[in-house]
């Protein structure tokens, strides 16, 4: 939770910056991108800090392009050819990756199949109780012999003997806290079968990850693979006599080596990304079909996804693999984290939690001591420490250092209230309540409230965002007291919509005893409000009769009948017998004989005309299936007409992919393998 926090802090103070670069497009079928005006090299997005700022060691020497002159330029270089400056080729050798580790084959499915590490694990376990591959719990990339052998066997005879080195490839892991208990994430037996033979006997989900695992076990026993990268700078000068100069680089693969069988995964904005220029000399005069003038902004740091969660965990020597899947679903279970599309986002109250940490716990928050008690943990585990001994010590301290007990000595003067408000400025918070995030202005009578959208991160809430929350009808107003209890009634904005709740007074402390928690505390009334109804018009009167609700009317055959206002409109209660009412005027004005003449006729399921799906994400491009939103009992789920997957908490209609989609059912199908 901390890592995600700290990433969402640094997004939260990112400044973002405005740049503009100028391309030239080829004749030839390629693109240089400006490089230098005057001998000062035009500023890009890795020059600018986290402020907005230009670095101050490179500020000097840079050339800032803005709007006008980025376009000033263009117009200057129209009708100009590039004439070649130089030429660099350098060879370059790429060595494969060693077997997968659990965190690898993590990472590798969260990058290629944008799976979750849950998802990878459950897949997984399927293979090797299906006995398809090893064990998939494991931090050694070492391979067995017999390994080894089948390995070079499948990659000879697919792609040749000049694949395959002379001699076969070992690695050494580099995992700070690696136990190399089982070998490396391989396929079973002492031949590997390939993925085109187990096609029939797997489910999609399970072929997908087992390519994956069989590609990248053969890849790590093949030769290297062998690369031509070229540069090449063009002069120009512009119609205003301003020399500029423009630069093409381009990456060709003379050998394929390990490559064959298992590509790697490339970032697609890389300026070296694998494409072939065209056969230049220097002096060259090489014709200019356009040259385009573009802005771009600086990005704050991504967020996390799993796969780069995982591998910030390993580097940090924090969890195992058999932990890293289940420290992922815990934070997004305790409503620390939910995810938008693959990116993990943390909720205001995952801030609440680490400024508690970090403020009254900080050794036990801190990186370095979490990996340590990993290692600890290990010892005690292989039966190298005692665990007595070791708990001792976290309890009551040693070396100096305090203990657990000694750290908890002040959770009574913890200021809660402190702990849950984040200051924002304009004398405006954000605070975290029993029910989610709040923003407040003021304090006393004057203050006022306003629910913070379920969903929205906390790097979208700016302070411009938080005034016209604000700024919008009350979130809250007091309506009155009842005559009956004597108690203040509210109406107030939830996250589920406008309620009325009565407001009960704060019980007078007992000497001697402790003040009951929150969850055993008394429950106001509380009721919703009908679709008629609004915050700024409820009255008292209405508001007692919502909170009257549910409305005994009388008895029929014994049995009491109810009306209430429930999440799907209107009904009465008779026993376990609910009818739905058509109109919610018949609340409060529906008599018992009209409630009976209901009960008399035939119960009749609505079934009528089906609902049109919510969103159509298209269609599934292995099964050929329509992949639909639908609205369920229980909010919106993803369907394939066989297999239904919930939205997740983060997901959203608007954002749903088609990708995002089949994730969903894919986890879905996963967990219903594991609970038959």
């Amino acid at each position: 939770t901390r890592l995600i926090v700290e990433r969402e802090r640094e997004r939260m103070a990112f400044v973002s910056s405005t740049w503009w670069d100028i391309t030239a497009k080829c004749e030839s079928g390629f693109t240089a991108r400006l490089l230098e005006v005057e001998g000062k090299r035009v500023a890009t997005t890795s020059d600018f800090d986290d402020h907005g700022a230009l670095k101050e060691k490179n500020a000097s020497s840079l050339l800032l392009l803005d709007e006008s002159l980025a376009k000033s330029l263009t117009t200057g270089l129209l009708g100009t050819s590039l004439t070649v400056k130089s030429l660099e080729e350098s060879p370059r050798t790429e060595r494969p990756k060693p077997p997968f580790t659990t965190s690898t084959m993590q990472q590798d499915a969260g990058s290629r199949l944008g799976w979750g590490a849950a998802l990878t694990m459950r897949i997984a376990q399927s293979l090797y109780e299906g006995g398809y591959i090893t064990y998939m719990r494991t931090d050694s990339v070492n391979l067995s012999q017999t390994a080894i052998n089948a390995a070079r066997h499948s990659a000879k005879s697919l792609y040749g003997a000049d694949h395959i080195p002379d001699s076969p490839r070992f690695y050494e892991g580099k995992s700070k806290n690696a136990q190399e208990a089982h070998e490396a994430i391989r396929p079973a037996g002492d031949t590997f079968k390939s993925p085109g033979e187990l096609a029939p006997e797997l489910t999609r989900d399970q072929l997908a990850l087992y390519d994956l695992i069989w590609k990248r076990t053969v890849a790590s026993q093949m030769s290297d693979a062998k690369k031509l990268q070229m540069r090449v700078d063009f002069d120009v000068v512009t119609k205003d006599s301003k020399a500029a100069i423009f630069r093409a680089n381009g990456s060709t693969i003379t050998f394929p080596g390990f490559l064959a069988a298992h590509e790697e995964v490339t970032d697609d904005k890389s300026e070296e990304v694998d494409k072939r220029l065209p056969v230049m000399s220097v002096g060259q005069n090489v014709k200019v079909d356009e040259y385009i003038s573009e802005s771009h902004e600086t990005k704050p740091p991504a967020r996390y996804t799993e796969p780069t969660l995982v591998k910030k965990l390993e580097e940090l020597g924090i969890g195992r693999p058999s932990t890293f899947a289940s420290i992922i679903q815990t934070v997004q279970d305790r409503g620390y984290v939910f995810k938008r599309g693959r990116a993990l986002v943390p909720t205001f109250l995952a801030f609440s939690v680490t400024g508690l940490l970090e403020q009254h716990f900080t050794k036990l928050v801190d990186y370095e001591f979490t990996a340590s008690m990993e290692e600890d943990l290990d010892r005690i585990a292989n039966g190298e420490a005692e665990r007595v001994h070791w708990l001792t010590d976290f309890f009551f301290g040693h070396d100096g250092q305090p203990g657990l007990q000694e750290l908890s000595a002040d959770l009574g003067v913890i200021d809660a209230q402190a702990i849950n408000t984040m200051k924002m400025g304009q004398d405006i918070e954000i605070r975290v309540g029993r029910y989610g995030a709040y923003l407040q202005i003021g304090q006393g009578e004057d203050r006022k409230f306003a629910n913070i959208p379920e969903g929205m991160a906390p790097d979208e809430l700016t302070l411009e965002k938080a005034v016209e929350l604000l700024s919008q009808p009350s979130g809250e107003r007091p309506l009155g007291v009842d005559p009956t209890t004597g108690l203040e009634v509210m109406a107030k904005s939830g996250r589920f919509g406008p309620y009325v709740t009565e407001v009960l007074p704060e019980p007078e402390p007992v000497e001697g005893k402790k003040p009951k928690k929150k969850k055993d505390a008394p429950k106001p009334k509380t009721a919703s409000l009908l679709s008629s109804m609004t915050l700024d018009t409820i009255n008292l009167d209405d508001a007692l009769k919502l909170l009257a609700l549910p409305r005994t009317i009388g008895e029929y055959e014994g049995v009491e009948i109810t009306v209430q206002n429930g999440r799907y409109g209107p009904y009465l209660k008779h026993g376990t017998d609910s009818r739905t009412l058509t109109s919610e005027d018949q609340i409060f004005s529906l008599t018992l004989d009209e409630a009976i003449e209901i009960y008399k006729q035939p119960k009749v399921r609505r079934r009528g005309v089906a609902k049109p799906p919510l969103k159509d994400l298209g269609l599934d491009p292995e099964t050929q299936k329509q992949i639909i939103v639908k609205d369920g009992r229980f909010g919106a789920y993803v369907t394939d007409g066989e297999t239904n997957a919930t939205l997740r908490r983060g997901d959203t209609l608007e954002a749903l992919t088609l990708e995002r989609g089949l994730e969903l059912l894919a986890g879905r199908r996963a967990w219903e393998l594991d609970n038959p």
